[in-house]
């Protein structure tokens, strides 16, 4: 005979969240004897939560022939769409289908509104989420979350209202994606919902409100899921995910220490058999910091394993390249990517990195439509983290124009937005640009404190990339300033102007447009109050410029 003891005990520790003692409890009852649909439910979902998910499967298998054999079919295929689902989320979808298949039988001869209804409406749409077809996906989970509504049960409801969540970030509607998913995150917090459904949306509020470059609602989130992990010691899944999001956090906030350490952890954490798809965000972030300290060697290898696991490398490995020398590789991995993204948010990352090489490789045409198409997506979203990247890179071009006095207004206004967001590495990489416009300026003064307390930042973190250039800037501002005001890139095109070198020839020498070389040379003109290409050559031999390199 069973033990009352031995289930109740069981029970107890799952409504406590002790899913190690509820699991052993519940496996250790089973020894004895079968376990009724309801605790084969929660055995389930006690195994999931501790890292067996072979468990979560058999389980619910097993829970739904014990309701099949009770004739209350609903339930049993409600067992099932969560199989289905769990396989589909780990990619095995020819078992996943198969599944999909038995919910659809189960419920053949049943029309009413059920929460097994709600979520096979819900398994039609989500295939759709996978394959990029968000508009579809919103459809289908549309159709879900209405039948939701007529059944009332919360945990079927709570989950395709995150699937329509994310079919929302897909369509490019980030602000109605993360009021939906805010909104679920009511009766999460109730503790309506079961605890797998909780922390799937957990993760996906946050995640979407990454995705909307608002960092303040992501680290609220975060520290809310963070929370919810705390208190649940024995939980597996789901910290994975959240140490990842921690990481990108801190790293925003210039915590970089902490940040590696989180997400060193979360990599070992999420690559552990049978592996979670977020590895390769995961691997993503921990490349990014590499980067960022100036570990080439490990962040090639985080890159690597990052697309191993189906993570897109760009921006991070185009901005490698860059710093690599590797202009060529840098310009054509930034633009596959953004062939391959559509118009929208999305695109912002790709967008910043595109102006910095553009501007590298003296491409200024190049460089000022992503930055102007940057801008147009920041004016049409409400994110103080898009108006600091859109205003950083329109003040980027401006200064690599020569236009120091329209670039410091815009220049300025970006490092407010960054220090709005406490974003310190971000704000240095603008002081170095507005130390270059005040050095355009003639105000030396203002450039060394600009420069200096760059310095101080990448200093503190350890930003060794961004210290070799700022030296570079450094020892540009120390050498005696160009004749005329020229910048190195005028000087470059002017010394050929004066070997008696075509626009179009001076284009293809320096890997520019022409209508690059035409503004260059215009600017040379005005800068030395010449009109003529002669006058030009006659005053760089006067002032022996072509010997400058």
């Amino acid at each position: 005979m069973i033990q009352p003891s031995e289930v109740e005990s069981a029970r107890k520790a799952y409504d406590a969240r002790a899913w190690r003692d509820a699991r052993e409890g519940y496996q250790l009852a089973a020894a004895r004897t079968a376990l009724e649909a309801e605790d084969l439910e929660r055995f389930a979902r006690a195994a999931l939560l501790t890292g067996d998910d072979e468990a979560y499967v058999d389980g619910l298998a097993q829970a739904s022939r014990a309701w099949t054999s009770r004739g209350e079919l609903s339930r049993a295929a409600e067992c099932a769409c969560y199989v289905a689902m769990n396989l589909g989320f780990r990619g095995e979808w020819v078992l996943a289908n198969s599944w999909h298949a038995r919910v659809e039988e189960l419920l053949k001869d049943d029309d009413c509104d059920c929460p097994a209804r709600v979520l096979e409406r819900g398994l039609r749409a989500a295939p759709l989420l996978v394959a990029g077809k968000a508009d579809g996906a919103y459809v289908g989970f549309s159709e879900a979350v209405a039948i939701a509504s007529r059944c009332g049960e919360p945990s079927s409801t709570a989950m395709v209202r995150i699937g329509m969540g994310q079919a929302l970030v897909g369509l490019g509607r980030v602000a109605e994606a993360i009021a939906e998913l805010e909104d679920v995150m009511l009766s999460v917090i109730a503790d309506e919902v079961n605890p797998i459904i909780s922390g799937i949306a957990y993760c996906t509020v946050v995640q979407a409100c990454v995705e909307a470059f608002d960092p303040k609602r992501a680290g609220d989130w975060t520290r809310a899921l963070s929370r919810w992990c705390e208190g649940q010691p024995d939980l597996m899944p789901f910290r994975g995910q959240c140490l990842v999001h921690r990481a990108q956090i801190m790293q925003l906030r210039g915590y970089w220490p902490d940040a590696m350490e989180q997400i060193d952890e979360a990599c070992a954490r999420l690559s552990a058999p049978p592996g979670h798809p977020a590895v390769g965000a995961a691997y993503y972030e921990q490349a990014e910091l590499h980067r960022l300290r100036g570990d080439v060697t490990q962040a090639e290898r985080s890159y690597t394993l990052a697309a191993e696991y189906g993570r897109e490398t760009q921006p991070g490995l185009a901005l490698l390249r860059l710093a690599q020398g590797r202009q060529e590789s840098a310009r054509t991995g930034i633009s596959r990517a953004l062939a391959e993204t559509p118009k929208g948010i999305a695109r912002s990352p790709l967008l910043t990195a595109a102006v910095e090489i553009a501007i590298a490789a003296g491409d200024l045409d190049a460089a000022e439509s992503a930055a102007a198409e940057l801008g147009t997506v920041a004016t049409a979203h409400d994110s103080v983290l898009l108006t600091a990247m859109a205003t950083q890179a329109a003040g980027a071009v401006l200064v690599a124009h020569g236009e120091w006095a329209k670039a410091l207004p815009v220049l300025r206004r970006s490092w407010n937005a960054w220090q709005d967001v406490d974003a310190p590495y971000f704000a240095a990489r603008v002081r170095v640009l507005v130390g270059r416009a005040c050095r355009d300026s003639g105000d030396l003064d203002a450039t060394r404190m600009e420069l200096e307390a760059a310095r101080a930042v990448f200093d503190r973190l350890g930003a060794q990339p961004d210290l070799q250039a700022l030296r570079d800037v450094t020892g540009a501002t120390t050498r005696e300033r160009q004749p005329g005001g020229l910048t190195a890139r005028e000087i470059e095109v002017l010394q050929l102007v004066a070997s008696g070198k075509t626009n179009r020839t001076i284009a293809t020498e320096l890997f520019l447009s022409g209508k690059t070389v035409a503004r260059h040379v215009a600017n040379i003109f005005t800068k030395l109050n010449v009109s003529s290409r002669a006058a030009a050559t006659a005053y760089a031999y006067e002032h022996d410029l072509m010997d400058r390199t």
